[in-house]
């Protein structure tokens, strides 16, 4: 059974509930003063412990997305190699799973549309990486048999798992119901984490020396997305939306590349990289690409870029709201648009997302065109 499946759950909060119920029961039997009994005592106590630590750490990793499965949680994580096709047609993406989306009828793509496990090959940064993409129903569908889609690149924070936006967050459920009222265009999703490079948190960089992490999302992802799936090339039909780290990743990557992305929104996200044991060093010792890479630098020292950004905060439970006022008031002027999500209370969590991401949407599908 799966990490983050229900039956697991379930039996670590079972495990818990009768470990605790004996210990009651037999505490009374355990009284004699022996050194049996004694350690009989913390043995159960010992237990009962782990199987409630158990029990709510998979229950916070289920509601998160830290985790994907064992093999993840233990650091024993070995991505699946991936085919490079290297005859003509070059192809740089290849399809691994499929799965139906949450939705009545959803095993028939043309109403519910589809959802692929992917992997994506990138040449030019040497990056390969698993993805999921959904196809909205609008793409099975003679009437848009010739028409090409907008994209949205989705991502978790760090660590995450692209699992947790597809199941956690429900993306593809959300635009799929959004599409049906009418109330944002059929795009296509493109979920995955910002570690394109495990376990090295790069925060979406062209470290020095380092992966290329910068180059996979602006250059090899939009090209192997456009030659597998009805994407246009242009700004305006890509945009990126992240959470935590990937809403810096987002930000960062449509104000540093409007040729590539042409909106992009932010949950919760922040304005610097951090340096910490996760990244390593970023930078390389360069203060100018360390500046570079601050967006509230940006916005004060260069050309601010013809793009559309969404930046969401709370006032109360976020660290993030200080920074995000400043943002605003310096990225509110021609060419660039900014809009904002500003709750009244929200800590950094799945829960204030989920408030956030129908609007979010809807946001993107009017900023993106077909």
């Amino acid at each position: 059974m799966g990490l983050t499946s229900m039956p697991v759950l379930l039996l670590s909060i079972a495990a818990a509930v009768v470990l605790f119920a004996l210990t009651i029961w037999l505490w009374p039997r355990l009284g004699k003063k022996s050194i049996g009994s004694v350690l009989a005592r913390i043995g159960m106590m010992l237990a009962t412990q782990l199987s409630l630590f158990a029990a709510i750490g998979l229950w916070a990793n289920q509601s998160f997305g830290f985790y994907g499965s064992w093999a993840d949680l233990f650091g024993q994580v070995k991505d699946e190699g991936v085919v490079v096709d290297h005859s003509a047609s070059g192809k740089r993406v290849q399809v691994v799973g499929v799965q139906q989306v949450k939705v009545p009828r959803g095993g028939v793509p043309r109403v519910g549309g589809k959802i692929e496990k992917i992997n994506i090959a990138g040449p030019d940064s040497r990056i390969n990486s698993p993805a999921y993409v959904y196809l909205p129903p609008e793409y099975f569908q003679p009437a848009y048999a010739q028409r090409t889609f907008p994209a949205s690149v989705v991502l978790t924070g760090y660590p995450g798992t692209a699992e947790a936006l597809v199941k956690g967050l429900d993306y593809p459920v959300r635009a799929h119901k959004l599409a049906k009222e009418k109330k944002m265009q059929p795009t296509i999703l493109v979920m995955m984490r910002p570690t394109v490079a495990p376990p090295r948190d790069t925060e979406c960089m062209d470290i020095p020396g380092g992966p290329q992490t910068e180059t996979f999302f602006t250059k090899d992802l939009r090209a192997a997305i456009s030659q597998q799936y009805r994407v246009g090339d242009k700004p305006q039909n890509w945009g990126m939306i992240g959470d935590s780290t990937g809403g810096y990743c987002a930000l960062k990557i449509a104000m540093r590349h409007p040729n590539a992305y042409g909106a992009a929104a932010a949950l919760s996200g922040y304005y610097k990289a951090p340096q910490d044991p996760t990244t390593g060093s970023l930078f390389g010792g360069n203060k100018q690409l360390e500046k570079e890479n601050d967006l509230l630098w940006r916005l004060k020292n260069k050309p601010l870029p013809p793009v559309s950004l969404l930046v969401t905060t709370s006032k109360k439970g976020e660290h993030n709201y200080k920074d995000t006022l400043k943002f605003i008031d310096l990225a509110k002027q021609h060419p660039t648009r900014v809009s904002s999500i500003i709750l009244d209370s929200g800590g950094h969590n799945f829960n204030t997302w989920r408030r956030e991401l129908n609007p979010t949407l809807k946001w993107m599908g009017s900023r993106l065109s077909a």
